[in-house]
């Protein structure tokens, strides 16, 4: 196919620029992928804030297939005008995370050991299209794709990597379902999704903690359904969820925070005996209070999640296709590709104020 694609390229700490790339020819097992839409995620800022090498940013695409050769359609049932969300992941396909469905644990998805994988891999990498703040992207024989419904909104399509986060480890690793009580500490991307995953799993409580300066945040989780949210600052938590459990306390937990390590012992401390805890962020650093014997006495499962599967990306689109919940309340900002550094830094809360899900639309 021949062409050009328009790409904000991260070229430098916290600088983009649009560079001009030629679209490849494809081979019969491979596409091109003309972007629609795609969410800034936290991984994005942490990657712009502190760039290596060039590369092209945004994993959260969702796009309508440009081109597909007649391999690549077989294998993903997939023509071209289909509209489709994808994963981050490009799996090997082989080795024994990827035929268990464990395809995220896969040494090929993770950059840091020399793989590739979509809104990471470096320009230098032929064709360089590997990221959704693009025109086009390059889709890999081993692309993981999922067929989006054309009624569904751009921006709430945007929305379903941190969904499929949030089924994952509310329904498939923390088991939530009728009668729990849910603990989500972090208003975020995340945070919002796994309120609306324990909801649709029906939890019958679901508590979002955050701080003063989310309190915006905490307001739209309540919108979206979560039964209480709590107020770090200003609220003692774990009065408070003994309070609103009667005694109970969570049955879940789960820490999506970035602030230190207090989250991580707080979490432990809301947890009622033999609750599932969970901790999805990482802290970039040791616990040197970490409280044993709280986890002995309680008998609590601790868990480490990260990242989705198959069947939790299909919950996600399935989820966002019902319209059950308003989506959209979640966008707080859309940009044109050539605004790409201020999706960024709005995102990662130097830019515009007061960000939820921050978008980029390459052709708007």
């Amino acid at each position: 196919m021949s062409g050009k694609a328009l790409a904000a390229v991260a070229v430098d700490v916290k600088k983009t620029e649009i560079r001009e790339f030629d679209l490849p020819v494809i081979p019969a097992d491979a596409g091109i992928l003309k972007v629609e839409i795609v969410g800034v995620c936290g991984t994005d800022v942490s990657y712009y804030q502190k760039l290596q090498d060039p590369r092209i940013l945004g994993h959260h695409v969702v796009g309508y297939i440009e081109q597909i050769g007649e391999a690549a359609s077989e294998r993903w049932g997939l023509k071209a005008g289909d509209r489709v969300a994808m994963e981050e992941y490009i799996p090997c396909g082989q080795c024994s995370f990827c035929r268990t469905g464990m395809y995220r644990s896969c040494k090929t998805t993770d950059p840091r050991s020399e793989g590739i994988r979509y809104g990471a891999t470096p320009i230098s990498l032929s064709p360089s299209l590997w990221g959704g703040f693009s025109q086009y992207l390059y889709l890999h024989p081993n692309a993981v794709l999922h067929k989006m419904p054309r009624h569904v909104k751009d921006v709430e399509a945007a929305l379903t990597l941190p969904l499929a986060n949030g089924f994952e480890w509310m329904c498939m690793q923390g088991n939530v379902g009728p009668g729990k009580t849910v603990v989500i500490q972090g208003p975020g991307q995340q945070g919002l999704a796994c309120a609306l995953a324990a909801k649709a799993a029906g939890a019958e409580c679901v508590i979002v903690t955050g701080r003063t300066t989310s309190e915006r945040r905490l307001e739209l989780a309540r919108k979206l359904g979560a039964d209480h949210t709590i107020n770090i600052q200003a609220e003692d938590l774990v009065a408070r969820v003994r309070e609103l459990t009667a005694g109970k306390m969570a049955d879940v937990v789960i820490d999506l925070t970035s602030g230190g390590s207090e989250p991580i012992l707080s979490s432990m401390a809301v947890a009622g005996r033999g609750a599932i805890v969970m901790f999805g962020a990482y802290k970039y650093m040791k616990i040197p209070d970490f409280d044993i014997d709280m986890v002995v006495t309680k008998t609590l499962n601790l868990r480490g999640v990260r990242g989705h599967s198959f069947e939790s990306v299909k919950m996600a689109v399935d989820f966002i296709s019902s319209g059950r919940f308003p989506l959209e309340m979640m966008n707080s900002h859309n940009y044109s590709l050539k605004d790409t550094d201020l999706a960024l830094r709005t995102a990662g809360g130097e830019g515009e104020p007061s960000p939820l899900l921050v978008t980029v639309s390459p052709w708007k």
